[in-house]
Protein backbone atom coordinates (compact mmCIF):
# COMPACT_ATOMS: atom_id res chain seq x y z
CA UNK A 1 0.00 0.00 0.00
CA UNK A 2 1.06 3.61 -0.52
CA UNK A 3 1.83 5.26 2.81
CA UNK A 4 0.93 8.81 3.83
CA UNK A 5 2.55 9.12 7.26
CA UNK A 6 5.31 6.54 7.32
CA UNK A 7 8.05 5.41 4.98
CA UNK A 8 9.56 1.96 4.74
CA UNK A 9 12.97 1.28 3.19
CA UNK A 10 15.22 -1.75 2.96
CA UNK A 11 18.99 -1.79 2.60
CA UNK A 12 20.34 -5.32 2.49
CA UNK A 13 19.10 -7.19 5.59
CA UNK A 14 18.13 -3.99 7.46
CA UNK A 15 14.62 -2.57 7.18
CA UNK A 16 13.87 1.00 8.28
CA UNK A 17 10.40 2.22 9.25
CA UNK A 18 10.29 6.02 9.44
CA UNK A 19 7.54 7.94 11.22
CA UNK A 20 7.03 10.64 8.61
CA UNK A 21 4.70 13.35 9.86
CA UNK A 22 7.08 15.85 11.50
CA UNK A 23 4.59 18.72 11.25
CA UNK A 24 2.55 16.86 13.91
CA UNK A 25 5.67 15.75 15.84
CA UNK A 26 5.06 12.29 14.35
CA UNK A 27 1.96 11.81 16.49
CA UNK A 28 0.49 8.31 16.34
CA UNK A 29 -2.65 9.15 14.42
CA UNK A 30 -5.07 6.42 13.40
CA UNK A 31 -3.62 6.65 9.88
CA UNK A 32 -0.05 6.26 11.11
CA UNK A 33 -0.96 3.36 13.39
CA UNK A 34 -2.74 1.58 10.52
CA UNK A 35 0.21 2.12 8.20
CA UNK A 36 2.73 0.94 10.80
CA UNK A 37 0.65 -2.19 11.41
CA UNK A 38 0.58 -2.92 7.69
CA UNK A 39 4.33 -2.43 7.29
CA UNK A 40 5.23 -4.52 10.34
CA UNK A 41 2.88 -7.32 9.27
CA UNK A 42 4.62 -7.44 5.89
CA UNK A 43 8.05 -7.44 7.53
CA UNK A 44 7.14 -10.42 9.70
CA UNK A 45 7.00 -12.73 6.68
CA UNK A 46 10.01 -11.23 4.85
CA UNK A 47 12.90 -13.59 5.57
CA UNK A 48 15.34 -11.29 3.76
CA UNK A 49 15.04 -8.72 6.60
CA UNK A 50 17.07 -9.48 9.73
CA UNK A 51 16.64 -6.28 11.76
CA UNK A 52 14.14 -3.39 11.84
CA UNK A 53 15.02 0.20 12.74
CA UNK A 54 12.15 2.46 13.84
CA UNK A 55 13.13 6.09 13.37
CA UNK A 56 11.42 9.44 12.79
CA UNK A 57 11.68 12.36 10.41
CA UNK A 58 12.29 15.86 11.79
CA UNK A 59 13.58 17.11 15.14
CA UNK A 60 11.56 14.77 17.34
CA UNK A 61 10.80 11.07 17.57
CA UNK A 62 7.12 10.93 18.55
CA UNK A 63 4.70 12.96 20.68
CA UNK A 64 2.35 10.05 21.36
CA UNK A 65 -1.25 9.83 20.24
CA UNK A 66 -2.77 12.60 18.15
CA UNK A 67 -4.91 14.33 20.79
CA UNK A 68 -6.95 16.05 18.07
CA UNK A 69 -8.52 12.62 17.44
CA UNK A 70 -9.42 12.18 21.11
CA UNK A 71 -12.13 14.74 21.68
CA UNK A 72 -15.85 13.99 21.68
CA UNK A 73 -15.62 10.30 20.84
CA UNK A 74 -17.71 7.55 22.41
CA UNK A 75 -16.15 4.94 24.69
CA UNK A 76 -16.37 2.45 21.81
CA UNK A 77 -14.61 4.84 19.43
CA UNK A 78 -11.93 5.68 21.99
CA UNK A 79 -11.30 2.01 22.74
CA UNK A 80 -10.91 1.31 19.03
CA UNK A 81 -8.02 3.80 18.84
CA UNK A 82 -6.22 2.20 21.77
CA UNK A 83 -6.97 -1.33 20.54
CA UNK A 84 -5.38 -0.54 17.18
CA UNK A 85 -2.34 1.01 18.85
CA UNK A 86 -1.96 -1.97 21.18
CA UNK A 87 -2.14 -4.35 18.22
CA UNK A 88 0.66 -2.39 16.52
CA UNK A 89 2.78 -2.35 19.69
CA UNK A 90 2.33 -6.11 20.17
CA UNK A 91 3.68 -6.68 16.68
CA UNK A 92 7.03 -5.26 17.82
CA UNK A 93 7.48 -8.24 20.13
CA UNK A 94 5.82 -10.75 17.82
CA UNK A 95 8.09 -9.95 14.88
CA UNK A 96 10.86 -12.50 14.36
CA UNK A 97 13.25 -9.61 13.66
CA UNK A 98 14.80 -7.54 16.48
CA UNK A 99 13.52 -3.94 16.52
CA UNK A 100 15.78 -0.97 17.33
CA UNK A 101 14.31 2.45 18.15
CA UNK A 102 16.41 5.40 16.95
CA UNK A 103 15.43 8.37 19.11
CA UNK A 104 16.04 12.08 18.71
CA UNK A 105 14.27 14.97 20.41
CA UNK A 106 11.23 14.03 22.47
CA UNK A 107 9.50 10.69 22.89
CA UNK A 108 6.38 11.27 24.95
CA UNK A 109 3.33 9.25 26.04
CA UNK A 110 2.71 6.54 23.39
CA UNK A 111 5.94 7.67 21.73
CA UNK A 112 7.76 6.72 24.94
CA UNK A 113 5.78 3.48 24.92
CA UNK A 114 7.08 2.80 21.40
CA UNK A 115 10.65 3.17 22.67
CA UNK A 116 10.00 1.02 25.74
CA UNK A 117 8.39 -1.76 23.69
CA UNK A 118 11.12 -1.87 21.04
CA UNK A 119 13.68 -4.60 21.68
CA UNK A 120 16.58 -2.13 21.80
CA UNK A 121 16.85 1.67 21.74
CA UNK A 122 19.58 4.18 20.97
CA UNK A 123 19.08 7.88 21.69
CA UNK A 124 20.96 11.08 21.02
CA UNK A 125 22.28 13.08 23.96
CA UNK A 126 19.52 15.69 23.83
CA UNK A 127 16.64 13.20 23.68
CA UNK A 128 14.00 13.43 26.40
CA UNK A 129 11.31 11.00 27.51
CA UNK A 130 8.07 11.57 29.39
CA UNK A 131 4.55 10.35 30.07
CA UNK A 132 2.83 13.73 30.52
CA UNK A 133 -0.77 12.54 30.45
CA UNK A 134 -1.40 13.80 33.99
CA UNK A 135 -0.94 17.34 32.69
CA UNK A 136 -3.90 17.00 30.31
CA UNK A 137 -6.13 14.90 32.55
CA UNK A 138 -5.42 11.57 30.83
CA UNK A 139 -3.20 9.21 32.81
CA UNK A 140 -0.75 7.37 30.49
CA UNK A 141 -2.07 3.92 31.36
CA UNK A 142 -1.10 2.07 28.19
CA UNK A 143 2.40 3.63 27.99
CA UNK A 144 2.75 2.70 31.65
CA UNK A 145 2.25 -0.99 30.89
CA UNK A 146 5.27 -0.95 28.56
CA UNK A 147 7.44 1.42 30.57
CA UNK A 148 6.96 -0.41 33.88
CA UNK A 149 8.19 -3.58 32.22
CA UNK A 150 11.26 -1.79 30.91
CA UNK A 151 12.34 0.17 34.00
CA UNK A 152 10.41 -1.23 36.98
CA UNK A 153 7.51 0.00 39.07
CA UNK A 154 8.98 2.82 41.17
CA UNK A 155 10.74 4.59 38.31
CA UNK A 156 7.76 4.12 36.00
CA UNK A 157 5.31 5.46 38.56
CA UNK A 158 7.45 8.54 39.10
CA UNK A 159 7.35 9.25 35.37
CA UNK A 160 3.61 8.59 35.21
CA UNK A 161 2.65 10.57 38.32
CA UNK A 162 4.81 13.63 37.65
CA UNK A 163 4.89 13.73 33.84
CA UNK A 164 8.42 15.13 34.08
CA UNK A 165 10.97 14.78 31.32
CA UNK A 166 13.71 12.20 31.75
CA UNK A 167 17.03 12.93 30.05
CA UNK A 168 18.73 10.47 27.74
CA UNK A 169 21.40 9.74 30.34
CA UNK A 170 18.82 9.06 33.05
CA UNK A 171 16.79 6.93 30.63
CA UNK A 172 19.88 4.83 30.00
CA UNK A 173 20.52 4.43 33.73
CA UNK A 174 16.91 3.34 34.22
CA UNK A 175 17.12 0.79 31.38
CA UNK A 176 14.67 2.51 29.04
CA UNK A 177 17.35 2.80 26.34
CA UNK A 178 20.61 0.98 25.63
CA UNK A 179 22.98 3.67 24.36
CA UNK A 180 23.39 7.45 24.26
CA UNK A 181 25.41 9.10 21.50
CA UNK A 182 25.85 12.59 20.04
CA UNK A 183 23.13 13.51 17.56
CA UNK A 184 25.64 13.56 14.70
CA UNK A 185 26.50 9.91 15.42
CA UNK A 186 22.96 8.61 16.04
CA UNK A 187 22.20 7.08 12.66
CA UNK A 188 25.70 5.63 12.33
CA UNK A 189 25.53 4.03 15.80
CA UNK A 190 22.11 2.50 15.16
CA UNK A 191 23.29 1.00 11.87
CA UNK A 192 26.43 -0.29 13.56
CA UNK A 193 24.29 -2.07 16.15
CA UNK A 194 21.91 -3.38 13.49
CA UNK A 195 24.80 -4.64 11.36
CA UNK A 196 26.28 -6.44 14.36
CA UNK A 197 22.99 -8.26 14.89
CA UNK A 198 22.71 -9.27 11.22
CA UNK A 199 25.86 -11.39 11.58
CA UNK A 200 23.81 -14.00 13.43
CA UNK A 201 21.50 -16.59 11.91
CA UNK A 202 18.07 -15.07 11.30
CA UNK A 203 16.50 -18.32 12.45
CA UNK A 204 18.43 -18.14 15.72
CA UNK A 205 17.53 -14.47 16.22
CA UNK A 206 13.85 -15.26 15.76
CA UNK A 207 13.97 -18.23 18.17
CA UNK A 208 15.93 -16.23 20.71
CA UNK A 209 13.61 -13.22 20.64
CA UNK A 210 10.51 -15.41 20.90
CA UNK A 211 12.03 -17.36 23.77
CA UNK A 212 13.12 -14.26 25.65
CA UNK A 213 9.66 -12.73 25.74
CA UNK A 214 8.02 -16.07 26.52
CA UNK A 215 10.02 -16.49 29.73
CA UNK A 216 10.78 -12.97 30.92
CA UNK A 217 7.60 -12.48 32.97
CA UNK A 218 7.32 -16.04 34.25
CA UNK A 219 8.33 -17.19 37.72
CA UNK A 220 11.98 -18.21 38.09
CA UNK A 221 11.13 -21.92 38.09
CA UNK A 222 8.82 -21.70 35.08
CA UNK A 223 11.32 -19.53 33.18
CA UNK A 224 14.16 -22.01 33.67
CA UNK A 225 11.93 -24.94 32.72
CA UNK A 226 10.89 -23.15 29.55
CA UNK A 227 14.45 -22.07 28.73
CA UNK A 228 15.86 -25.57 29.33
CA UNK A 229 13.33 -27.22 27.02
CA UNK A 230 13.74 -24.52 24.39
CA UNK A 231 17.53 -24.62 24.22
CA UNK A 232 17.51 -28.45 24.10
CA UNK A 233 15.23 -28.30 21.05
CA UNK A 234 17.21 -25.42 19.59
CA UNK A 235 20.41 -27.47 19.74
CA UNK A 236 18.97 -29.68 17.01
CA UNK A 237 18.57 -26.79 14.58
CA UNK A 238 20.87 -26.82 11.54
CA UNK A 239 22.32 -23.40 12.33
CA UNK A 240 23.10 -24.42 15.91
CA UNK A 241 25.12 -27.38 14.65
CA UNK A 242 26.75 -25.29 11.92
CA UNK A 243 27.75 -22.63 14.46
CA UNK A 244 29.17 -25.09 16.96
CA UNK A 245 31.20 -26.92 14.31
CA UNK A 246 32.50 -23.62 12.93
CA UNK A 247 33.57 -22.54 16.41
CA UNK A 248 35.39 -25.81 17.06
CA UNK A 249 37.06 -25.67 13.65
CA UNK A 250 37.85 -21.93 14.01
CA UNK A 251 35.92 -21.09 10.84
CA UNK A 252 33.30 -18.48 9.99
CA UNK A 253 29.83 -20.07 10.03
CA UNK A 254 27.76 -20.13 6.86
CA UNK A 255 24.18 -19.85 8.07
CA UNK A 256 21.30 -21.58 6.30
CA UNK A 257 18.71 -19.79 8.47
CA UNK A 258 16.91 -22.90 9.67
Amino acid sequence: MAYEQIQFDKLGPIGTLTLNNPSRINALSTVMIREMTDALTSVASDESIAVIIVRAAGKHFCAGHDLAEMTGGSVKENKHIFDQCTQMMRLLHQLPQPVIAQVQGIATAAGCQLVAWSDLAVAEEGARFSTPGVHVGLFCTTPGAAISRAIGRKAALEMLLTGRYVSAQEARQLGLINRVVPLVDLEKEVHRLASEITKASRYVLALGKQGFYAQVDQTDEAAFDYATNTIALHLGAEDAQIGIRAFLEKKKPEWVNR
